[in-house]
C-alpha cells in the first residue's frame, strides 16, 4: 500500500459520521487531515431503513448524543447523501488522499463503487459476514478489514473469501470498545496476525484516546494505522470523545514516523565522543603517588575533569594491573606511555 509521503506506513483518518451529516464539515475533514499526514480519509454509509428492522428503526432514542427522537431518524441525520459523497470523493482527489468508505449493506456498497471508491473497509461488525464480504470481494478493490470481536476461524474464513478476487488485503487488529482502555488494547495480536496471514498487510485500528498505541503497534509489525478523528472532542456524538483532534492526529503520525528512526544503534565511532564528554568527561589520574615499576591497582586511581581530555575514566580497565613506567603523581593525568 503506497502513500504520498513515501513513508513505509499508511495512515487512515476515520471520520466515520463525525461530520454530523453536514457535507461542508466532511469536506473540511478531508482538507485538514490530508494536510496532517493522512493517506486516506474514511467515511461510512448505510441504508438505515433496510439495515435496521422496523422495530429497531422506530425505537426511541433518549441518549445525550441523539440527533432525533428515534434511533432510525437519528442515524438518518448523520448520513451523507449520494451527491454529498461525490463531493467528498472530488475533495479527496484534490488533496491527494484516498477516498475510503465502509458500506454497511449491499445497496451502500453499490453506491460507493458507482462513485469510485479507492479503498473499501469492512467493519468489525461484518467480520464473518461472508455474503457481504463475497459481494465486496467481487469489486476487486483494495480492501481493509477490522477483526474486532472475532475469533481466528471467523477471520480466516473472511480472508479466504476476500482472496478469491482481492489482491491487496489489509487486516487491522481492532478492539471493539469505544473508547478502549489502554490495558485492553491487546496489541500483541498484531504479531499473531503477521504470522498467520503472511501475504496480507497487518495494521491497527484502535479506539484508544491517546497516541502511544501507534508507535507500539509499529514496533510489533503494523504498517497501516486507522484512527478516529474529530474537529472538536466536545461535540455531540459517541465517537468524538476518544477521537483525535487535528493536533493529536499530527503527533500520532509524527511519532509513528519517528519510531523506525529510533531503533538503529548509534555509530560506535561516535559513542563517547559526545560534546558533554569533551566538556565534563573525567580523565584518569591517581589519588596517591604510584612509584615507577609498581603495578597500578584499582585503589590507586580516580577520575578528574581537566581543561583538556586525556584517557577517559571509562577506560580504567585498560590501565589497572599495568606497570608504571614513571612515578605517577596525584592530580596529573595519566597518558599513554606512562604505563606498560
Amino acid at each position: 500500500m503506497k502513500n504520498k509521503n513515501k513513508k513505509n506506513f499508511f495512515v487512515i483518518a476515520e471520520v466515520g459520521q463525525n461530520h454530523q451529516g453536514k457535507v461542508n464539515l466532511a469536506l473540511e475533514y478531508v482538507k485538514i487531515f490530508a494536510g496532517l499526514g493522512a493517506d486516506a480519509v474514511k467515511f461510512q454509509i448505510r441504508n438505515n431503513k433496510t439495515l435496521f428492522s422496523e422495530e429497531a428503526y422506530k425505537a426511541k432514542y433518549n441518549s445525550e448524543n441523539a440527533f432525533a427522537k428515534t434511533y432510525g431518524k437519528h442515524r438518518e441525520k448523520l448520513e451523507l447523501s449520494y451527491k454529498d459523497l461525490i463531493k467528498v470523493k472530488k475533495e479527496c482527489k484534490k488533496y491527494k488522499v484516498k477516498f475510503m468508505v465502509t458500506p454497511f449493506d449491499e445497496e451502500s456498497l453499490e453506491k460507493i463503487c458507482k462513485i469510485g471508491v479507492d479503498i473499501i473497509k469492512i467493519a468489525s461488525f461484518d467480520l464473518g459476514n461472508l455474503p457481504l464480504i463475497h459481494r465486496i470481494a467481487s469489486k476487486k478493490k483494495t480492501t481493509v478489514i477490522s477483526v474486532g470481536g472475532g475469533n481466528m476461524k471467523q477471520i480466516t474464513s473472511s480472508i479466504k473469501t476476500l482472496k478469491k478476487n482481492v489482491k491487496n488485503i489489509i487486516i487491522l487488529h481492532c478492539n471493539s470498545e469505544y473508547p478502549t482502555p489502554y490495558q485492553r488494547l491487546g496489541l500483541g495480536n498484531i504479531v499473531t496476525l503477521k504470522k498467520k496471514f503472511k501475504k496480507c498487510i497487518i495494521g491497527s485500528s484502535d479506539h484508544f484516546n491517546g497516541i502511544l498505541s501507534g508507535p507500539i503497534a509499529y514496533m510489533l509489525g503494523a504498517r497501516v494505522f486507522e484512527k478516529h478523528v474529530t474537529l472538536n472532542r466536545s461535540w455531540r456524538g459517541t465517537d468524538h470523545s476518544f477521537a483525535l483532534e487535528p493536533e493529536g492526529f499530527r503527533k500520532f503520525v509524527r511519532d509513528i514516523e519517528r519510531t523506525p528512526e529510533m531503533l538503529p544503534l548509534k555509530n560506535k565511532i561516535l559513542i563517547g565522543k559526545e560534546a558533554v564528554f569533551k566538556k565534563l568527561g573525567k580523565s584518569i589520574t591517581t589519588n596517591k603517588i604510584v612509584k615507577k615499576n609498581k603495578k597500578i591497582k584499582i585503589t590507586d586511581l580516580t577520575g578528574m575533569i581537566f581543561q583538556d581530555n586525556f584517557i577517559p575514566v571509562r577506560m580504567s580497565n585498560e590501565i589497572i594491573g599495568k606497570k608504571a613506567l614513571k612515578d605517577l603523581l596525584p592530580g596529573k593525568p595519566i597518558i599513554k606511555g606512562d604505563y606498560k
